[in-house]
């Protein structure tokens, strides 16, 4: 179990800060791609991104404060801060699924959609990545190697099974307060009856490895610029 004051030491504190000027550039190119379309077509279909963009920056926001409390404090907020994380984790990856409302539109270009929605999927997949980093290293520091990848591809699955619960069946992070009985039974309905929902495993495997693939991409990309020439 790690004693330092804070899960952050001073290098990675410097490398946060990058981050989050080039996620803040990124973000803000996301919110004036979408603004600009707003102002071209006098029509707000698009801004329902920034919506999904403010849920996926919650467990980057939970995860970034846990890596900053100090150590007494975090290992009392550990294990429920962890668990509104992982409520709200799936909203980032989610983000992903909103190409489906690629379509031509009369006003603005095909391409110009694209690159607006392809600008915020990549954003929720980057917050979500870099979230997820720092969920691990808590693990890691606590629990081990192992046990903090077992975290990642667990925080993975569920993610997946979170997106399809939210693209089809519509349920956000909310209705575990607000509609928890019909979220408990479409859940529990799966989970007994797996040949009779295909689609639901379908989609939870298929993101899971996914988001897997491109997360271990990423870190191997990190570890790969900190060799040493």
């Amino acid at each position: 179990m790690s004693t330092s004051p804070a899960a952050f030491s001073q290098p990675e504190l410097r490398q946060r800060f990058n981050l989050l000027l080039v996620l803040g550039a990124s973000l803000a190119l996301s919110v004036a791609l979408v603004a600009f379309r707003v102002f071209l077509t006098q029509q707000i279909y698009f801004v329902f991104l920034l919506w999904n963009l403010f849920l996926a920056l919650i467990p980057f926001g939970l995860s970034t404060m846990l890596g900053l409390a100090a150590g007494p404090v975090r290992a009392r907020v550990l294990l429920p801060v962890g668990a509104v994380w992982l409520l709200f984790f799936p909203n980032a990856p989610y983000i992903l699924t909103d190409l489906f409302h690629l379509e031509p539109r009369n006003g603005v270009p095909y391409w110009y959609d694209l690159a607006l929605i392809l600008s915020c999927a990549w954003n929720g997949l980057m917050l979500a990545y870099a979230s997820l980093l720092d969920m691990q290293n808590l693990v890691r520091r606590r629990l081990g190697q192992a046990a903090s990848w077992a975290f990642v591809v667990v925080a993975l699955l569920l993610s997946s099974f979170g997106i399809y619960l939210g693209r089809y069946l519509r349920f956000n992070s909310w209705d575990i307060i607000t509609n928890p009985l019909n979220l408990f039974y479409d859940i529990l309905t799966r989970v007994l009856h797996p040949v009779q929902h295909p689609g639901t495993w379908g989609v939870t495997l298929l993101f899971g490895v996914f988001l897997l693939l491109g997360y271990s991409t990423v870190r191997l990309m990190g570890r790969l610029s900190a060799v040493p020439s």
